[in-house]
C-alpha cells in the first residue's frame, strides 16, 4: 500500500511538473524574445537562447526612448500602492465592525453592502464619470485611487476571517478596559494578518492590471498607467515584436516580485482559512 501511494505521488508530481513547464513556456519565449534582434524573433525552430543577443537595447528603448516607461511605471506604482493601502485599511475596519461590533441593523446593513457586489462595475461607469467631472476628480490619480479603495469583496473576505476569532479574546480585552480600536489593532488584526496580506497582494495585482478605469477616467498622457502605456506602445511599435516583448516583461515584473515576496503570506492565509473557528 505504501509503495502504491508513493508511486501515485510520483506520477502526480511529474504531471504537475510537466504542466508547470507548459504554462511557463510563453513567458520564457517572451523573455527570450525581448533580448533578440527583430530579424530573429520568428526564426524557426525557436531559439530559446538567442544566438545574436541584442543586449539591453530593447529595454533601454522601452524605458528611456520616445515613449519612456519609467513615467508610467511610477504612475502605476503610486496608484497601486496607495489603492492597496487604503483598500486594506477600509476593508479591515469594515470587516471588524460587521463581525465583532454589535449595533442595530448591523446584519441588514452588511446584506445591503454585499448586495452591491451584484451590480456590474460597467453599470456604474456613467454615473461615476459624471460625478468625477462635477467634483474635479476626473483625469487625476486621486480619483483613480478612490475608485479601487472601497471593495465589497475585500470586506466580505476579511469578515470571514474576523469571525473566526473567538469572542473570548474580545471579551477578555473589554474586561481589561480596551476599546474596539485597541482590540482591533492589538488583538484582531495580528491574528488575521496573513488574510490581510493575501488581500493586499490580490488588490495590488487587480489595480496594476486594471485597464478599464484608467481608460475611462484618465486623459493626460503623463498620468497614464502601465496598462494604457502598453496599449499605446503596441499601437506605435506594432511591427517590432522584440520591443513589445521587452515592454511586456517590464509590465509584469512587479507582479512577479510581489508574488514571490508575499507567497508565504498567501499560504498562511489559506491555512488560517482552513482552521478558523
Amino acid at each position: 500500500m505504501t509503495k502504491q501511494l508513493n508511486a501515485q505521488k510520483l506520477i502526480i508530481t511529474i504531471v504537475v511538473f510537466l504542466l508547470s513547464i507548459l504554462f511557463l513556456l510563453p513567458f520564457v519565449w517572451m523573455l527570450s524574445t525581448s533580448f533578440k534582434i527583430e530579424a530573429d524573433v520568428f526564426k524557426f525552430p525557436i531559439e530559446w537562447i538567442p544566438e545574436r543577443w541584442n543586449g539591453f537595447n530593447n529595454y533601454q528603448q522601452v524605458w528611456f526612448g520616445d515613449f519612456p516607461f519609467y513615467i508610467y511605471y511610477w504612475n502605476s506604482i503610486k496608484v497601486a500602492v496607495l489603492t492597496t493601502l487604503v483598500s486594506c485599511t477600509v476593508s479591515a475596519l469594515a470587516a471588524y465592525g460587521f463581525s465583532k461590533v454589535n449595533f442595530p441593523a448591523g446584519k441588514w446593513l452588511f446584506i445591503i453592502v454585499l448586495a452591491t457586489y451584484m451590480v456590474p462595475p460597467q453599470a456604474s461607469l456613467v454615473p461615476q464619470f459624471i460625478l468625477y467631472r462635477n467634483i474635479g476628480l476626473f483625469d487625476s490619480h486621486l480619483g483613480l485611487i478612490l475608485l479601487g479603495s472601497f471593495s465589497v469583496l475585500g470586506t466580505f473576505m476579511l469578515r470571514q476571517f474576523f469571525m473566526g476569532i473567538h469572542n473570548e479574546y474580545i471579551d477578555a480585552a473589554k474586561i481589561d478596559g480596551a476599546g474596539h480600536w485597541r482590540i482591533f489593532w492589538s488583538i484582531a488584526l495580528p491574528i488575521v494578518r496573513p488574510a490581510v496580506a493575501t488581500y493586499a497582494i490580490l488588490r495590488f495585482i487587480w489595480t496594476w492590471n486594471d485597464y478599464q478605469n484608467p481608460l475611462i477616467f484618465l486623459r493626460t498622457d503623463a498620468l497614464y498607467t502601465i496598462q494604457l502605456a502598453m496599449q499605446k506602445f503596441t499601437t506605435i511599435n506594432g511591427e517590432f515584436y522584440s520591443l513589445i516583448m521587452a515592454a511586456a516583461v517590464s509590465a509584469i515584473l512587479p507582479l512577479l516580485i510581489v508574488f514571490i515576496i508575499g507567497q508565504k503570506q498567501v499560504i498562511e492565509g489559506i491555512a488560517l482559512g482552513g482552521v478558523k473557528g
